[in-house]
């Protein structure tokens, strides 16, 4: 099954909400400019910004999502918001299971997994953030790591598929350099191999893994094009200006294009269906 391509871009805490419209301004002249392909892209605003960018990015196939929601559908839990309020606030994804969000607020995959399932009970895209410590890295036990992060999420969610897996190793999150081509491809396929032993080779296909973690105009194109299992780019500061994020969302587009040539030679040599899973 063809898998569509998705970039996107957290902006943390950074961009005040006046800071949107021109923001969408500008982004808005690059797409015209160069139509990307038929691919998904997604902004996560602080909370603050979020209605000026559902304002500022509206008739834009350039949708919202959250840096962060609660597990509980309302109650008393001062300064929290709910799934249903980043619906109402026009957000189509949350992203959850950062890994600042672990290690300065004191979150545990356990509380990520009540996340996961009480956005995905809203209708919501959970970007579900995970990765690797640097003592696991060179433990040799990365892809252990990743599979207790995503089963822990994962169990007894329902629409598994509808999830994306943003795969970020926390020791290239904010760094100079981004892990390199050979081990996202291994990581990422790593990841499809797991879910297609828990979940089933269907799920498995389905599911959308994309890279983030010093992601730069100079390497997303090498990386998004290092592996069958990359299926997009999840940036950081180097989106955080309109121009930086257009950028991106061309690299990732080109690869989108060049993925659906692949899957048409694909079909015509071969009379049918092609085995490329990205359709762009």
């Amino acid at each position: 099954m063809a898998r569509r391509f998705v970039v996107g871009t957290g902006w943390k805490m950074n961009l005040l909400a006046r800071d949107v419209p021109p923001y969408a301004a500008r982004l808005g002249e690059r797409l015209r400019a160069m139509p990307p392909a038929d691919i998904d892209m997604f902004v996560l605003p602080p909370f603050t910004s979020l209605h000026a960018a559902r304002v500022a990015f509206a008739g834009s196939p350039v949708r919202l999502g959250a840096q962060n929601m609660h597990w509980e559908a309302s109650g008393a839990w001062t300064g929290e918001i709910s799934a249903a309020m980043l619906v109402e606030a026009g957000c189509t994804y949350v992203a959850l299971g950062h890994s600042e969000r672990l290690a300065y607020f004191a979150e545990t995959y356990d509380l990520v997994r009540r996340k996961a399932s009480a956005a995905l009970r809203a209708g919501l895209t959970p970007i579900l953030c995970v990765g690797e410590s640097s003592d696991e890295r060179q433990a040799g036990v990365a892809d252990i790591a990743l599979e207790r992060q995503v089963g822990c999420v994962l169990e007894g969610c329902e629409h598994i598929a509808d999830v994306v897996i943003a795969y970020e190793p926390r020791w290239a999150i904010g760094q100079q350099q981004a892990a390199s081509v050979a081990y996202v491809a291994d990581r990422h396929g790593a990841l499809r191999r797991f879910a297609a032993s828990r979940y089933g080779d269907a799920v498995a296909q389905r599911l959308r893994i994309i890279y983030g973690g010093s992601v730069t105009p100079a390497n997303g194109a090498e990386l998004i094009a290092g592996g069958a299992d990359v299926d997009g780019l999840f940036i950081g500061r180097a989106a955080w200006t309109a121009d930086g994020f257009a950028e991106m969302i061309a690299i990732v587009s080109a690869a989108a294009t060049s993925a659906s040539d692949r899957l048409q030679q694909g079909r015509a040599e071969h009379g049918g269906a092609g085995s490329d899973p990205h359709s762009g």
